[in-house]
């Protein structure tokens, strides 16, 4: 049983890995760099590296299972304690630093806003949240006035000045087909008449609504995360007594 628990997760963690790795070559995301302020550091590293490491750990506790290694057993059982003890750390901290937590994801998001058109990646993910959410712009739609397309300066002469993406109208059950020129000239509109075709909140509220909603599911989910890796170093743990209680009888006999 614990071997085919460790060979279920070296394959998801090659499955991970290598999909991590075909996905970012073939450049799925490949300009977040240029939205995030992390002194030139790329995120896409950070999912490559966690991804090596799960390989690692799944590496690890298969063959220090199946070959009844100590040593491996024992690497496997005290990275995934350091890796729990991290995200407890982080869910504190999290908890601990949520403003500033919430300023980074205005932040991250108006970064969005600004390079809308330049990466047809980064435009599906933020179509996709602003629709999921119902929202528009990090706290409203006057944020769109970050993009040079939709910003209702003079100077602007885009058909899409002082409006906004289709993602931020609201949707009529009757259309079938989506309207994609729907927030054109919204902002140039009166807030009350504005409320009638496009959403009004920003994603960041809209996001903090979400979770108070769902906090039970939030939560629920990082327990069991948890709960399954203190799951995965206590087998380790025991693996290893029985290795060492055999090899003790061993000498004795």
């Amino acid at each position: 049983m614990r071997q085919n628990d460790s060979l279920t997760s070296l394959v998801l963690s090659l499955a991970l890995f290598f999909s991590l790795s075909l996905s970012f070559s073939q450049g799925v995301l490949s300009n977040i760099s240029s939205i995030t302020d992390l002194g030139g550091f790329d995120p896409v590293w950070l999912f490559l590296v966690v991804g090596g490491v799960m390989f690692v750990l799944g590496f690890a506790g298969c063959i220090g299972a199946l070959r009844e290694n100590s040593f491996l057993l024992k690497f496997f059982s005290v990275f995934l304690g350091i890796i729990f003890f991290l995200e407890l750390t982080t869910g504190v901290l999290a908890f601990v630093f949520k403003d500033w937590i919430k300023d980074q994801l205005k932040f991250f998001i108006n970064n969005n806003i600004r390079a809308y058109r330049d990466d047809i990646d980064l435009q599906n993910l933020i179509d996709f949240t602003q629709e999921y959410w119902e929202c528009c712009g990090a706290f409203g739609p006057e944020d769109w006035n970050l993009n040079i397309y939709f910003n209702c300066t003079d100077t602007n002469l885009s058909r899409e000045k002082c409006g906004v993406p289709f993602s931020c109208c609201t949707k009529d059950p009757a259309e079938d087909v989506i309207n994609t020129q729907c927030g054109y000239d919204i902002r140039a509109k009166a807030d009350s008449e504005q409320k009638t075709f496009i959403y009004t909140k920003g994603c960041v509220p809209q996001f903090e609504k979400w979770l108070q909603e769902n906090l039970t599911v939030v939560a629920g989910i990082f327990i069991g995360i948890a709960l399954l890796q203190i799951f995965g170093i206590c087998l380790a743990q025991n693996l290893l007594s029985d290795i060492e209680a055999v090899r003790e009888s061993c000498l004795f006999t």
